[in-house]
């Protein structure tokens, strides 16, 4: 599976998993969901997630 595909599916772990937090346990746990949609609105302005991906990409070959 591909980098960004995973990276969605983690993020969309999260999100649910928040949501389920702030409904059963405690409300404050929508500010992860928050966090999590901050940080996709700065990765999309700063393209970000590309760097990211070139640097894990490097670095992750260099220990196979």
């Amino acid at each position: 599976m591909e980098f960004h595909r995973w990276l969605r599916l983690m993020a969309g772990i999260f999100v649910l998993a928040s949501l389920a937090l702030g409904y059963f346990v405690s409300p404050l746990w929508y500010f992860l969901i928050a966090f999590i949609g901050l940080n996709f609105l700065q990765s999309a302005f700063t393209r970000a997630s590309d760097r990211n991906h070139r640097f894990s990409s490097r670095f992750a070959l260099g220990f196979c």
